[in-house]
């Protein structure tokens, strides 16, 4: 009898268990299933969960559904969606009522056995000060870095600014803040108002490069060299600049009348870059300007052996300079064949080298450059020269050219003396 009442409090027991456990329904937080959806990628069933937690829940968290939504549009791009769903958040986050979370104030420290005798201990929890306006701030921060970010990528920029103003310090606690609100007053066409935001930047991040940098472009831009020399300088003193700093500030320079400024910047340029190609072309053409004919030519020869696009120039300057051994040598290595005959006959002719441009017209015949009347010509010129007068003759008569015709008239004329009396042309 005994034995029967115990198995039937054991059913009982074990039917009462199962009721409870049927009674315990978890409640599911579609708000954060969805952030999970979109941590992981998957915003269409992000989607589903915000739609199913708008429809069964009368409480709902708008801020942070409006949230979730924001931030699924901004992961898709969709710029103005995001800036719509983030202003709802917003709103909704404003009047948002927080509260307390519940927390436990004690804990088990153990789980024993029934009929355990051992004491039960506890653990007490600290409580931590809750400050819902605190909260409120954080968040809505948040929703103005998003909203500013949003702003700028759609082109908005005066609404960039506005939410950047709205972060308070934490608008302004980076340098980087700075130069994005000179953008957007510069994209605004308020260039005024882009220059002092940098210049306020500057006092706020003395140490800062960047926001030196972009006034120097500023000014450039403006064409205020005098203080745009001022920036770039103060910035140099700062940060190593790059090559096309160097070349910007020494271009400037020449705008504003400085050419020996420009010359000390390039020379400090081609210091730090030896390999700049541009910079030793740069340094080229001050330097010729100053008669420095021999070292203009120098120039363009180190350039010409980074970037091969000199290599005709250095040619030219060094046939110029009477060093046509080196010409040739450098002509040699031109890659446009068109451009190499050329000059090849320039440099031949100031060496009174005439059989060697005869020489040249096959060559001259297969890339079709005696359809130049210069050309032509220069070769008529080596074929009456060489005295192969009927030569000459014949390239003579089909110039077309009115000012060289007039030259090939002369040419002829001397011609028929020469065959008339060779001792005319001794």
């Amino acid at each position: 009898m005994k034995n029967i009442l115990k198995i039937s409090l054991m059913i009982v027991g074990i039917f009462v268990c199962v009721e409870a456990k049927q009674a315990i329904v978890p409640e599911v937080d579609h708000l954060a299933l969805a952030s999970m959806m979109v941590y992981d990628g998957k915003f269409k069933k992000a989607n589903a969960e915000l739609l199913e937690a708008k429809s069964s829940d009368k409480n709902l968290d708008m801020a942070k559904y409006y949230t979730i939504k924001g931030v699924i549009a901004m992961r898709q791009e969709k710029h103005a969606l995001a800036i719509d769903f983030l202003q709802k958040a917003v709103h909704a986050t404003k009047v948002k009522v927080y509260v307390v979370p519940a927390i436990e104030k004690e804990k088990r420290k153990h789980l024993f056995s029934l009929g355990s005798d051992v004491a039960q201990k506890s653990v007490k929890v600290q409580k931590v000060a809750f400050d819902a306006e605190k909260l409120r701030k954080a968040q809505l921060q948040k929703l103005y870095a998003n909203l500013s970010q949003e702003s700028y990528k759609s082109k908005k920029y005066m609404q960039t600014i506005k939410y950047l103003d709205l972060q308070g310090k934490e608008g302004r606690d980076q340098a980087s803040k700075y130069m994005l609100r000179a953008d957007c007053y510069w994209r605004s066409n308020k260039k005024s108002d882009a220059v002092a935001i940098l210049s306020q930047g500057a006092k706020m991040f003395p140490k800062d490069q960047a926001l030196l940098k972009q006034k120097f472009y500023y000014f450039s831009e403006l064409g205020l060299y005098q203080e745009a020399i001022v920036s770039a300088k103060a910035y140099m003193q700062r940060a190593k600049p790059n090559v096309k700093e160097y070349l910007a500030l020494s271009q400037m320079l020449l705008a504003a009348g400085q050419r020996k400024e420009a010359l000390k910047v390039l020379e400090e340029a081609k210091m730090h870059f030896p390999k700049d190609a541009k910079t030793s072309m740069l340094l080229g053409h001050l330097y010729m300007k100053k008669g420095m004919e021999f070292t203009t030519a120098n120039l363009f020869e180190q350039a010409s052996y980074y970037d091969s696009k000199y290599v005709k120039e250095a040619a030219e300057l060094h046939r110029r300079v009477g060093l046509t051994p080196h010409a040739l040598y450098l002509n040699s290595q031109i890659s446009d064949n068109t451009e190499k005959l050329k000059q090849k006959i320039a440099i031949y002719v100031d060496r009174e080298e005439y059989e060697k441009i005869i020489g040249l017209i096959d060559a001259l015949k297969r890339y079709k450059m005696l359809d130049n009347d210069s050309i032509r010509y220069a070769v008529a010129y080596a074929y009456y020269m060489a005295k192969d007068y009927e030569e000459a003759e014949v390239q003579l008569k089909q110039i077309n050219d009115d000012a060289l015709f007039s030259k090939a008239t002369i040419i002829r004329k001397n011609i028929e003396k020469c065959q008339n009396d060779s001792m005319e042309c001794i």
